[in-house]
């Protein structure tokens, strides 16, 4: 594997997280939806309008993986109201790690879950937790090899379908 930086990203750097955004969510999820789906997914998640306000948010942040100049992966953590789900102000959401297709298998991901762990611990957070797929049995895997464990469920709405996610937490 070449080397991998993991980055901060900035509102500088919105059209980047909006390719790998794109990219790496269809890469994953685009066998598994329908078309319409997808493209409505895409489009409402990653529209300039969207990914400025969540980059603006001071209770998220975006990390972007680079394998020199090209974006390989990202990550995005909320904290606070940000979060999906009010669960707990100690908490800290893993809402996104998703890395490309080219590079699963080469530890791109678990350099992004690192600097989750990273920030959890500067924020002084009691636990990490997420929504996954209950379909994506190669994630879901990842996490609980990372000591996540799975204490609940909601919906995920991907274009008109509602799909189930497992909520997974790791106690810090």
């Amino acid at each position: 594997m070449e080397y991998i930086q993991v980055r901060k990203a900035t509102i500088d750097d919105l059209s980047t997280l909006q390719q790998i955004g794109r990219e790496t969510f269809f890469e994953t999820f685009a066998e598994s939806n329908t078309e319409d789906d997808m493209n409505k997914y895409l489009e409402d998640s990653f529209n300039a309008d969207k990914v400025t306000v969540e980059v603006s948010n001071p209770d998220s942040l975006f990390y972007i993986a680079w394998e020199d100049e090209s974006p390989v992966g990202y990550l995005k953590v909320n904290t606070g109201i940000a979060q999906t789900e009010q669960l707990d102000e100690k908490a800290l959401e893993i809402e996104r790690i998703y890395v490309k297709s080219s590079h699963h298998g080469k530890k791109v991901g678990q350099l992004l879950y690192e600097k989750a762990l990273e920030v959890a611990q500067q924020y002084h957070n009691s636990y990490l937790w997420l929504g996954v797929w209950e379909k994506n049995p190669r994630a879901i895997r990842f996490y609980e090899k990372n000591g996540f464990i799975a204490f609940d469920k909601h919906i995920f709405k991907m274009g008109d379908d509602e799909q189930l996610d497992i909520m997974m937490k790791k106690v810090l």
